[in-house]
């Protein structure tokens, strides 16, 4: 009797050995991968996204800083990581900055020319709506 509980113990061992063997080379990896990958990339809505001033007034020094941002967002209101906004409407001719984590894609403008500038922004070479005027003074 001792003898035939050894062989089942051995037995229900060896199967154990196995299914453990299973599952951590074959079944446990694919659902890492799975649990793992990264949504799919949401659909940019320009009727939801947009651009605001930071900060609109600066020395025309070359050194001072107008401050504006531009959100991208899904139809959702959710910002869209990794899309290429142009920021268009300074003498300098267009500046491109990538979305961040939230959707928010920031731009850092100076100028050594004083005067007024229509910002105007555009995601993935489609227009927005609005603009933002900022200001360089002497």
């Amino acid at each position: 009797m001792n003898q035939n509980k050894l062989m089942f113990t051995l037995l229900f061992g060896f199967v154990g050995i196995l299914f453990l063997g299973f599952m951590a080379t074959k079944v446990i990896p694919k659902m890492y991968v799975t649990w793992t990958k990264a949504a799919p990339a949401s659909k940019v809505s320009l009727a939801d996204s947009y651009l605001i001033g930071g900060k609109i007034l600066a020395k025309s020094d070359g050194i001072d800083k107008c401050v504006v941002n531009v959100f991208v967002l899904d139809s959702s209101g959710k910002g869209v990581k990794g899309t290429q906004v142009s920021l268009s409407g300074m003498s300098e001719g267009d500046i491109e900055a990538l979305s961040g984590d939230d959707g928010k894609a920031t731009f850092e403008i100076s100028s050594a020319q004083a005067g007024q500038f229509t910002l105007s922004a555009s995601i993935g070479g489609s227009p927005l709506a609005k603009s933002v005027k900022v200001t360089f003074r002497e």
